[in-house]
């Protein structure tokens, strides 16, 4: 076994959910729960089918952002693993308990705009995820401004009354 370590291409800003499923159902499924917990979002979706012809699989709302995502995957290469880029002013928190829901979704390795690297064991069989690094490593703990901030920050986006 090798570890690996994939890093995930994106403009900056983009947000985005690394998960495991396990059926190619999963993408007509992921899409619907998208587009009903959020009517008129863009996303685009891709899935690394783990058995039989072994594709990128992938559906999506928006054209730059599906082929984002079908290239991440391909880069990815881990059996039963999804991704899905969000548009501007769509985001990870819309929808996660949506996605959370697909019964075919076993986890959520991460939903998030940092810069991220995907950990992954490869064998001879194939590729599998075990974990993210999510953004960069801490550098302290909050002060009462900083808590200040991150209260104020909530109520200025809309996230707390």
């Amino acid at each position: 076994m090798q570890l690996v370590t994939v890093k995930i291409e994106k403009p900056e800003a983009t947000n985005f959910i690394l998960g495991q499923t396990h059926f190619i159902k999963s993408v007509e499924d992921i899409h619907e729960a998208l587009v009903t917990a959020v009517p008129g979002i863009k996303f685009g979706l891709a899935f690394c089918e783990a058995s039989g012809k072994c594709l990128v699989r992938w559906s999506g709302t928006d054209p730059a952002l599906i082929d984002l995502a079908k290239g991440n995957a391909q880069a990815l290469g881990a059996g039963h693993s999804f991704i899905i880029f969000f548009g501007d002013g769509f985001y990870p928190v819309n929808v996660l308990n949506a996605l959370k829901m697909v019964p075919e979704v076993c986890r959520i390795f991460c939903a998030t705009a940092n810069p991220t690297e995907v950990v992954l064991a490869e064998t001879g069989e194939g590729r599998g995820v075990l974990g993210v690094v999510d953004g960069f490593r801490t550098k302290g703990v909050e002060s009462e401004d900083d808590i200040r901030w991150r209260k104020g920050f909530l109520r200025q986006i809309g996230y707390k009354l």
